[in-house]
């Protein structure tokens, strides 16, 4: 087992709490992103992704196996994900399942859609203590799934 976490998006006190929880439970922990994430311990690994969009996004379906954990907000990633049994959790703590992916999926595209025709929409921007605690939640909630017999 291994979490992945991509990284372009993901908010700095969302990657320190699962850092915390990777180096607790001893599990390998790869950043994906086109960019250095700083101060990354030396038992997490960079993989530092070509510019472009999409690539961070291919380098973890080309890493994530059934009984991995990625954590991402990125819904297209998650869909993919979700179909090859993959679990996925947003920054959020939210589990993106093959009961929800759908919905949520296509609620994103309603709303990238009014977007792109001038109807902007309002965007959650604040990452607080909710959300953290939300996140903590659960990642203890699928570590524990994902680790036990």
């Amino acid at each position: 087992m291994q979490i992945l976490v991509d990284a372009d998006s993901c908010p700095k006190a969302a990657r320190e709490m699962i850092l915390r929880f990777s180096s607790r439970l001893k599990v390998k922990t790869i950043f994906a992103a086109n960019r250095i994430i700083p101060k990354l311990p030396e038992w997490a690994s960079m993989e530092l992704c070509p510019p472009g969009a999409g690539e961070a996004d291919r380098r973890i379906v080309e890493l994530a196996r059934p009984g991995d954990l990625v954590i991402t907000r990125d819904l297209p990633l998650a869909e993919i994900l979700v179909d090859a049994d993959i679990s996925v959790l947003d920054d959020r703590g939210r589990l993106f399942t093959k009961e929800n992916i759908n919905e949520l999926r296509s609620i994103r595209d309603f709303t990238v859609n009014l977007a792109e025709n001038g109807l902007g929409v309002e965007r959650i921007t604040s990452y607080g203590r909710n959300e953290l605690k939300n996140l903590a939640n659960g990642l203890d909630r699928e570590l524990s799934r994902l680790r036990s017999p």
